[in-house]
């Protein structure tokens, strides 16, 4: 996704594999990616799915747009181009979350189709699961608790995805949730069957 710039380094195996490390946790790494407008739900959902699998001792973690911008990113603003090393960092560091053994859940609009396959091609088949939550603009609206719609159609923020920025749907997500029609704890159980049904949290 980037052209590395760094020269002499070489990258190193560790003594403790991946597999080790799962059957130690008892189930396998992978990385849930949820994506859709701001205020559709995604940090919601996700962190209900992370108090789900956490109540059944799975080995987790969520990585927040917000909390994000606000340290490892926090030089990034909304620019195309930032948008795209947003989620290329994010992808990277959700992959080596991945690799031990832990299931970790984004949250990030991450808008561009072409970014999202970039995160997915960094990994094997079956470590990256596009969830999209889709709720329609009024939804999002009406939920807004930022005031970030209000201000975006006023002008005061530039580049704010649905609005003055475009949002690229997946074609092919994984998992599609309904925000507008379902509860949160229907769709997080809906994202824990799925990893349940597809053998994620067994090794």
């Amino acid at each position: 996704m980037t052209e590395q710039k760094a020269t002499n380094v070489h990258w190193h195996e560790h003594h403790i594999t991946r597999q080790e490390r799962e059957r130690l946790n008892g189930h396998k790494g992978v990385v849930l990616w949820f994506t859709g407008l701001s205020g559709c739900g995604k940090s919601t959902i996700a962190n209900a799915v992370d108090a789900m699998l956490h109540a059944r001792g799975i080995h987790t973690c969520v990585l927040d747009g917000d909390n994000i911008r606000m340290g490892l990113n926090k030089n990034l603003k909304f620019s195309p181009e930032d948008r795209t090393e947003n989620i290329r960092r994010i992808g990277e560091v959700s992959k080596l979350f991945c690799g031990a053994g832990t299931i970790v859940s984004t949250a990030f609009i991450s808008p561009y189709k072409a970014d999202r396959d970039g995160v997915r091609n960094l990994m094997p088949p079956g470590d990256f699961i596009e969830i999209l939550v889709k709720a329609s603009i009024d939804t999002c609206e009406s939920r807004d608790p930022k005031g970030l719609y209000k201000k975006a159609r006023a002008g005061e923020i530039k580049d704010f995805t649905g609005i003055s920025a475009p949002y690229e749907s997946p074609e092919n997500p994984e998992i599609v949730l309904d925000s507008d029609t379902q509860g949160i704890a229907q769709l997080a159980e809906q994202v824990v069957s799925y990893l349940e049904n597809k053998g994620y949290l067994s090794v």
